[in-house]
């Protein structure tokens, strides 16, 4: 009890306070050597993709030193409607949520209240001792796990926990906990988690990158830290201070004509996704239970509020006065941290604390810059942060699966095609 109300008093004293009406400013592209002629050719582009049925609609915002040098908005809100689509429309941002509850846990360790070093079981008890289930002639054999989880394992995929269609898939389909939406669960994240650590996990903690179930573990690990649900502390925390008022794991009732609909490509183009509470469908955004919050991939947001926080990063743990985390933070989340743990997904990359980061270009394949930083989502989205170049990419759609699109490709070349200096 002593520690809970320690606990409060401490968050009382260091939750920050909104500075209201400070917008990021817009500028001129060719002010901030970009060219607008070469921007509108990527606004003309995504006009096509949605003109020929392979996009519903599209919002990119570009920041550069600072400052907005293009938003635009193509194509459809609702496509069956005729609704177009506008820049602050809402969108399913799905695993950027993982890049906002990593901060989350820097800013606790930030504040004394945990080491991301920390064995994960010192917070929550249960994954104390864990197994792993190891592939065999017949089947899999369940073994002990080798050492346990540590928060940084969480932060970087290397506690060897996927999205339940592992090895052991069996049992995970068997406790319904499977894929990355939690929209439709009754239960506290804190709960789901509680149930993941009896079950047998993808590989040994700290051997290889698994993507999976780590975020929510670690959203449920600010709640137990903390001692706030999880929606509640990053809206104080994050959302007021940065002033990301249209991010949130549940949309209020007013804000959902502003909800873009989700879509499925396939050879016979954009089919409008299930009404259901499903990963492949529109979700319980607005009519679920409201019970799960999930750090992994339950968010929603804006162009501009993500814009927000990925300038917060760009500029060393701040914007407009409001210091989210300390530089040394930033540059720890932004660092390289697999070692010699291979990242499987794309050459050139590795992984730090939330984020992809780029490595070498040359791996790479595509135009960036050593030291840029940024993830994805599962409805199609996409964003980045390049340090050298001042730059901050946002872009939003709604597709899945999105099956042979190339714009994300495109987006990149063109972005970068656009920098004149």
């Amino acid at each position: 009890m002593m520690r809970k109300m320690w606990l409060a008093a401490a968050f009382s004293i260091l939750t920050l306070q909104p500075v209201a009406g400070q917008e990021i400013p817009s500028g001129i592209p060719e002010d901030l050597g970009m060219s607008s002629q070469r921007l509108q050719a990527l606004t003309d582009l995504l006009q096509g993709y949605t003109d020929g049925g392979m996009l519903p609609g599209a919002v990119v915002s570009i920041t550069r030193r600072g400052q907005i040098v293009h938003e635009s908005a193509v194509g459809f809100r609702d496509m069956e409607s005729g609704e177009a689509l506008a820049s602050d429309d809402i969108f399913r941002i799905a695993s950027q949520t993982k890049a906002i509850v990593s901060v989350g846990v820097l800013m606790l360790q930030e504040r004394g209240l945990l080491l991301i070093g920390d064995p994960l079981s010192k917070y929550l008890p249960e994954y104390a001792e864990t197994t792993v289930a190891v592939p065999g002639d017949e089947g899999y054999e369940v073994v002990a796990a080798e050492r346990q989880i540590t928060i940084r394992h969480l932060l970087t995929h290397t506690a060897g926990i996927g999205y339940g269609w592992g090895v052991a898939a069996e049992e995970w389909d068997k406790a319904d906990i499977q894929g990355w939406y939690f929209g439709h669960r009754e239960e506290p994240i804190r709960e789901t988690v509680r149930q993941m650590a009896a079950l047998p996990m993808d590989a040994q903690p700290g051997t290889e990158y698994v993507y999976g179930y780590s975020t929510d573990i670690l959203g449920a690990l600010i709640e137990v830290v903390s001692g706030q649900p999880l929606d509640a502390f990053l809206q104080e925390n994050l959302f007021d201070p940065l002033e990301m008022n249209d991010t949130h794991f549940y949309l209020p009732e007013e804000k959902r004509d502003r909800l873009a609909v989700v879509y499925s490509l396939s050879e016979e183009g954009l089919e409008r996704a299930p009404e259901e509470s499903d990963m492949v469908a529109q979700g319980g955004y607005v009519d679920g239970p409201r019970a799960s919050f999930s750090g992994g991939a339950g968010l929603l947001s804006t162009a501009r509020d993500y814009g927000r926080f990925m300038q917060m990063m760009l500029n060393g743990g701040q914007l407009n006065g409001q210091r989210i985390l300390a530089p040394s933070t930033v540059r720890l989340m932004t660092a390289n941290h697999l070692d010699r743990i291979e990242y499987t997904w794309s050459r050139g990359v590795g992984f730090g604390l939330g984020f992809m980061v780029m490595e070498d270009l040359g791996a790479f394949g595509g135009p960036g810059s050593p030291g840029e930083y940024g993830w994805g989502g599962a409805y199609h989205s996409t964003y980045w942060a390049d340090p050298e170049e001042e730059l901050v990419v946002i872009y939003f759609t709604q597709v899945i699966p999105a099956t042979g699109l190339d714009d994300h490709g495109k987006l990149r070349a063109m972005v970068y095609g656009s920098i004149i200096e």
